[in-house]
């Protein structure tokens, strides 16, 4: 492997302190997690043996040498203990699912506001995780300040290379890789019409790599979208975006596949396949976003479809030797984003409302035990 070789101390710490925090939880059966679960024991009377299971080994135990992670949100971590026993009993990584975008770190221009990513970066060192940085350039949930503004093309990169530097220079040797740039092109492999694509043109991906590699030359640098996780158009022009990029010097490690799967679309089989030819340009690739929605409620038919969805994507990741680790977006359905985007549709994660498992859970934990 590559990469989290640079960390990987910190993910065999991880895994030590998981492994043994797993002996005495709750599991991944139980609605919360508990230190004051029962061992496997048998009772006294040799007619009728009650046999309680050990718990499950934790996600980022059985991930071994990647890492098994997930997006954190606030408050959940400060008002909901489970929540937050859950989080650090099971991940080896976390990626902040909001408090480190734009709109959030920096409300006003040049004013930051880092509470929140500071709080996920601190929960992250406290339990032994790496952490990803979720996102730097992206269309999407920006500041008023910046997509109402009347900026030359020369100030807004001033602008953006400024915002780039300061949000990497705060997390410098904290943050293992970042999602620099997000959802850069749209479905059919043209390029997405952002306020960065109309005023600064394709360089802008360019020039974005090249400074956060300046703010943090031990940092990898990753690009990111949704449906790319098969062949085809929007899959194509990153693949030809990142060899024209590595033609060019410009930095770049790693590719992110969000993995943002819904039952209404098959899975896509060749997914091992299109993460290979990434790797094969010498990039780390990852599963960044993972979550598989389905029309609400759910019946035992949907949960076992998505069940082969997560099980299917596990299996993609492993098939890739560089792929360094998988992210789901979100573990429990009771903080889900799902439903607040997609009408009619949830249950996307691997807990339910309860935090009680699912047959989802069950499918990664064995995937991952059965890994080569």
């Amino acid at each position: 492997m590559t990469a989290v070789f640079l960390n990987r101390a910190r993910v065999l710490i991880a895994i030590v302190g998981l492994t043994a925090l797993a002996a005495v939880s709750g599991g991944c059966g139980s609605s919360a997690p508990t230190a004051t679960a029962p061992v496997a024991s048998i009772a006294a009377s040799p007619a009728s043996p009650s046999i309680t299971a050990a718990p499950a080994p934790a996600l980022a135990v059985l991930a071994g040498d990647r890492y098994f992670g997930t997006a954190l949100e606030l408050p959940h971590l400060d008002r909901d203990q489970a929540y937050a026993a859950l989080a650090a009993e099971q991940f080896s990584q976390a990626t902040a699912e909001n408090a480190m975008k734009w709109q959030v770190v920096e409300p006003t221009r040049g004013q930051f506001s880092w509470s929140g990513a500071d709080e996920i970066v601190a929960f992250a060192e406290a339990n032994n995780q790496l952490v990803r940085g979720h996102t730097l350039v992206w269309h999407n949930q920006l500041p008023g300040w910046l997509t109402a503004g009347s900026f030359s093309s020369a100030e807004l990169k001033s602008i953006l290379k400024d915002h780039i530097t300061t949000e990497m220079s705060r997390y410098k040797g904290k943050v293992y890789a970042w999602d620099v740039v997000n959802e850069a092109f749209d479905d059919d492999g043209t390029w997405r019409e952002s306020i960065w694509y109309e005023n600064l043109g394709e360089e802008y991906i360019a020039d974005a790599l090249t400074w956060a590699h300046e703010a943090d030359p031990t940092a990898k640098l990753y690009l990111n979208d949704y449906d790319i996780e098969a062949i085809g158009p929007k899959s194509d022009a990153w693949y030809n975006l990142v060899k024209s990029l590595q033609a060019a010097g410009v930095p770049i490690d790693g590719m992110g596949f969000q993995g943002h799967f819904d039952l209404q679309y098959p899975f896509p089989t060749d997914m091992a396949q299109n993460m290979q030819r990434f790797a094969d340009l010498g990039l780390e690739v990852a599963i960044t976003e993972l979550d598989v929605r389905v029309n609400t409620p759910a019946t035992a038919a949907d949960l076992a479809t998505q069940a082969d969805y997560y099980e299917q994507a596990v299996q993609a990741c492993l098939a890739v030797r560089t792929c360094v680790g998988i992210t789901v977006w979100g573990f429990t359905d009771k903080y889900s984003w799902v439903p607040f985007t997609f009408r009619g549709e949830g249950e996307a994660c691997l807990w339910d409302e309860n935090m009680a498992s699912k047959p989802a859970l069950t499918a990664v934990q064995a995937a991952l035990a059965a890994k080569p």
